[in-house]
């Protein structure tokens, strides 16, 4: 990959990491639907304004069939289900899950979108699953609470979204700008959760560190993050852009050292480096 690419992709990497902490916070407070709808909106009205004063013409009209299906299957719906486990699983379990992503995106990618599985990138799958298995070790998954089985689900359904994301992008997306989908699919999102707010109400009122976690989930791990991320998609394709899954993790315990006073034990250093080269054989 060219620097710009490997830039981008800790960048996202780095937000990323730190949007499971945003989630465990926000999530046992709003639940899982108006956590997403919160998180949506923001960082699509956060875009559309800037966009707006930049001059940017998203194409509504041309594109709004497939914002609208990416706005479903890579926002309101993963989202939800992330919000979902928010409120039983810690954060670094979480993003451990969400490292599944390319497995999910090669397969489907091999399935419908001609994507080859050569040999170095099912090496190194294997040892980005490794890596994230040392990292959690099997402890984070103990527990006593029934709803955890329901939970872990959740992250591998919303997984399973992010890479049949990837894969219709791939099909679908030839023309279609980056920074419109950024844009389009968080406000179709927002639009595709809305019927449901009724149904499912926030479980307390949440206060302003609560307020705050969930703007910096709408604008940081949203906005700005997806448009990195389908900047990514377009320049070096739905796999290699998938690979940020398994940079995640690193840097959720990272965030957890720096501002959670949490220890690295050498089973997570360990992984760590698993995890950096598996990525670097998948994105060869």
């Amino acid at each position: 990959m060219r620097p710009a690419d490997t830039a981008r992709l800790l960048a996202l990497a780095a937000i990323w990491g730190a949007s499971f902490i945003f989630i465990r916070i926000t999530a046992p407070v709003l639940g899982p639907v108006w956590m997403a709808e919160g998180r949506v909106l923001i960082g699509g009205l956060a875009l559309a304004a800037w966009f707006a004063f930049t001059g940017f013409d998203a194409q509504w009209r041309r594109h709004l069939k497939f914002y609208a299906t990416v706005g479903i299957i890579n926002s309101a719906v993963p989202f939800s289900l992330y919000g979902f486990a928010g409120m039983h699983l810690s954060a670094p379990v979480m993003s451990i899950l969400n490292a599944t992503s390319p497995m999910f995106g090669l397969l489907l990618g091999a399935a419908f979108a001609g994507e080859r599985i050569t040999a170095p990138k099912v090496v190194g799958l294997a040892l980005g699953v490794a890596g994230v298995v040392l990292v959690a070790r099997p402890a984070a998954f103990e527990g006593g609470e029934p709803m955890l089985p329901w939970a872990m689900a959740a992250c591998l359904g919303a997984a399973f979204t992010y890479g049949l994301t990837g894969v219709y992008i791939k099909l679908r997306g030839a023309g279609v700008p980056s920074r419109g989908i950024a844009v389009g699919a968080q406000l179709c999102g927002a639009l595709a959760l809305a019927p449901f707010l009724p149904l499912v109400p926030p479980v307390s009122m949440p206060d302003a560190a609560v307020l705050a976690n969930l703007a910096a989930l709408g604008i940081l791990a949203s906005a700005i993050a997806l448009m990195l991320y389908f900047r990514l998609m377009v320049d070096i394709g739905a796999t290699r852009a998938l690979t940020v899954t398994y940079l995640i993790p690193l840097f959720a315990f990272l965030w957890g050292v720096i501002f959670l006073g949490e220890t690295l034990t050498w089973s997570a250093i360990g992984g760590a480096l698993l995890i950096l080269a598996g990525t670097v054989l998948v994105t060869r």
